[in-house]
């Protein structure tokens, strides 16, 4: 049963605890990709106007996506003793206080979708349908982790619509090469729940299958990473800086999946949230290099 009583936390504490629960800082990781459709689209510096919209678009977006997430996973979250700490079951905030966040960040959301363009603002209910929806899925699909990375790849490819007001293949391949970087990492991440999921009916890859079995699959997915950011990189000329970030972004990709082992996760918060950090500041830093080279 989830805590009813909070403590009397000032406002200034309870955003502090809302932040830390939604995980705000790990904004990091889709950012820097909704930079790089942002970048590409512009073929160099985006306007200002284009630049404060689409952060505000992201941001709200993901604060969206994870205080839902909150909120739907909380009486899981109550059970699982890897996340009965969180602010919610551990009765810090209050479902209401939550509820107001992500209704918020739906607003803002849709406001910022209208400052930048027509096509962005009928996609953005779309997006909002799938940062939440991604929740539920892991109650009766293994295939969850793909809608999550669905769910990240949107904001490259939706960086790119709120730049250019239009769908081009080269945003489907940035939001493929997402989706298979998310979707990978999110399958090594479930290895550690694997017993839990199990014990209460919750669908992954490592339930499923097996942790070798998600593992084996994380790295075909993340191969496929590597190859679509190569290939948007020669199908948009893009001059040699963005090889090197490439190369890099690979061979930390590489580095990720020796962290861990079916017998040893015990360096499996290392290769989630460090090395993915990593991963998308280098991807964007040496896309924008390459424009202006």
């Amino acid at each position: 049963m989830l805590q009813q009583n909070t403590p009397g936390f000032s406002p200034i504490g309870k955003i502090r605890i809302i932040l830390d629960s939604i995980r705000f800082e790990h904004t990091v990781f889709a950012l820097p990709f909704a930079y790089v459709g942002m970048v590409l689209a512009a073929n160099g510096l985006p306007t200002v106007h284009q630049f404060v919209w689409i952060t505000l678009a992201m941001a709200s977006a993901r604060t969206l996506a994870m205080s839902s997430n909150r909120i739907i996973d909380r009486h899981i979250d109550l059970k699982n003793p890897r996340t009965s700490a969180r602010p919610i079951p551990a009765g810090k905030i209050k479902v209401w206080e939550m509820n107001t966040v992500a209704v918020i960040s739906a607003a803002v959301l849709m406001v910022t979708a209208a400052q930048l363009n027509t096509l962005a603002l009928y996609l953005a209910p779309v997006a909002a349908i799938v940062v939440v929806g991604y929740s539920y899925t892991k109650r009766f699909t293994w295939t969850s982790h793909f809608v999550l990375g669905f769910a990240d790849g949107i904001a490259p490819a939706g960086a790119w619509i709120g730049v250019t007001g239009q769908l081009s293949w080269e945003a489907v391949l940035m939001a493929f090469a997402v989706t298979t970087w998310i979707g990978g990492f999110d399958m090594l991440y479930a290895c550690q729940d694997r017993d839990f999921d199990i014990e209460n009916g919750l669908h992954s890859i490592p339930q499923r299958f097996g942790i070798v079995a998600a593992l084996n699959c994380a790295k075909g997915m993340h191969l496929l990473t590597s190859v679509s950011l190569l290939g948007l990189g020669l199908w948009l000329s893009l001059t040699w800086p963005y090889y090197i970030g490439w190369l890099l972004a690979s061979a930390l990709l590489v580095y990720e999946h020796s962290l861990v082992s079916a017998h040893d996760l015990s360096k499996l918060n290392m290769a989630f949230f460090n090395v993915n950090g990593y991963i998308a500041v280098i991807v964007f830093s040496f896309t924008l290099i390459s424009v202006f080279v």
